[in-house]
Order: structure tokens, then C-alpha cells, then sequence
């Protein structure tokens, strides 16, 4: 299943790939800087949701064991959220000022 899982990942990869390689030649050039622009954004976008998630998971059960200290865990997760947020943010500001 795992195998599996993965050639079918490989193929729609290529799939992806093979309409950017197909256009015909401009006088422009492909604008890398747009692709890999993307691709950072997929990346920080990807990592802060996983940050967030698991910053979510680990405040929950922190409540769940000691509800005394829900207050102060709930004030650090909104300070770790915000700081977690920030790094997408941040990509987004590079990806739009190495745009121009």
C-alpha cells in the first residue's frame, strides 16, 4: 500500500510538471523566481499548520490535565499562535516583494 501510495504521488507530480514544460518558447523565459516563490509559500504554509496544529493539540491536553491552569496555558498558546503565524506572514511579504 505504502509503494502504491507513493508511484501514484510520483505521477501526479509529473502530471503537475508536464504543462509547464510543454509551453512554447517566449521571449521572457519561465520566471523562476514566481515558481520557487510558490513552492516557499506550499513549504511555510505547510510547516505553520503543523506548528499550529500540534501547539493547539499540546494546550489542550496541558487544560485537560490541570483546568487550574487553563488561563496561563491559553495565554501562551495565543503568544505561540501569533509568533507561529508570523513566519507565514513573513513568507508572504517575500514572496510579494520578490514578485516585483
Amino acid at each position: 500500500m505504502r509503494l502504491l501510495s507513493k508511484v501514484f504521488m510520483g505521477i501526479s507530480a509529473l502530471c503537475f510538471a508536464v504543462p509547464a514544460f510543454a509551453q512554447g518558447g517566449a521571449a521572457g523565459g519561465t520566471n523562476w523566481v514566481a515558481v520557487f516563490a510558490g513552492i516557499a509559500m506550499a513549504i511555510a504554509s505547510a510547516g505553520c499548520g503543523i506548528g499550529q496544529g500540534r501547539a493547539a493539540a499540546a494546550a489542550n491536553e496541558g487544560i485537560a490535565r490541570n483546568p487550574s491552569a487553563g488561563a496561563a496555558i491559553q495565554t501562551a498558546l495565543i503568544i505561540g499562535l501569533a509568533f507561529i503565524e508570523s513566519l507565514a506572514i513573513y513568507t508572504l511579504l517575500i514572496v510579494f516583494v520578490k514578485m516585483k
